[in-house]
């Protein structure tokens, strides 16, 4: 073998890969549609009659089947500085390329959600990648070796400012390691930060700049 020859670079698994309690939310989804279609069609059905609530019953479960089975089917891998995102296909986006990063903060029934929004660019869609969860003063992160990982793949992305991306991973390590509780830690202090009431919140480089300048 050549002396110059690499290393593959190992593909980093970016979920709690756990199939049972996947496999359950899943047939949990499943069943919660199923029940919600059937409450309209029936309902459409004692007014209307029989095929115009079976007509209702398939266009309120096709579209949330589609996101049930859609999500249980998205899987995102770090391979070097590129994400590997399978739904239907692959598809591969790289972080020291893209043209755009943005922290986005979800609200949903009281657990925060804050993710790193990937612009894929060249009209692909952006990539959404879940750092951490928090409900109340508690909530599960992404594991130590993810974001060591994730912070050096963005580290050298200058046109999106990857820098200031990896400050604040890095930032959440060091909190880790101090033995910070979730509540002092960056991640859970920015999405506190967050004002309430609103489903998705987009943070640009420019604020998140901003808050990692306070840590």
């Amino acid at each position: 073998m050549s002396g110059n020859d690499e290393k593959p670079a190992e593909r980093l698994p970016l979920f709690a890969d756990e199939p049972k309690l996947r496999r359950r939310r899943a047939w949990s989804g499943i069943f919660g549609v199923l029940i919600l279609a059937a409450a309209f069609g029936g309902i459409v059905g004692l007014i209307a009659g029989q095929v115009p609530g079976l007509i209702v019953a398939a266009v309120v479960a096709l579209p949330l089947l589609y996101v049930v089975v859609f999500a249980y089917r998205r899987r995102i891998w770090l391979e070097g500085t590129t994400l590997i995102v399978r739904t239907w296909g692959i598809r591969r986006v790289d972080l020291l390329e893209a043209p755009r990063l943005d922290v986005v903060i979800s609200d949903v029934r009281g657990s925060r959600t804050v993710a790193l929004l990937v612009n894929a660019g060249h009209r692909r869609r952006a990539v959404k990648l879940d750092l951490a969860v928090f409900s109340g003063t508690g909530g599960r992160e992404l594991g130590a070796l993810q974001l060591r990982r994730l912070a050096d793949a963005v580290l050298n992305n200058t046109e999106a400012n990857g820098l200031v991306f990896s400050e604040l991973l890095v930032a959440e390590l060091r909190s880790e390691a101090r033995g910070d509780g979730v509540a002092e830690r960056p991640l859970y202090r920015l999405a506190s930060a967050a004002p309430s009431g609103k489903y998705l919140q987009r943070f640009p480089m420019e604020a998140v700049s901003r808050f990692v300048a306070t840590l």
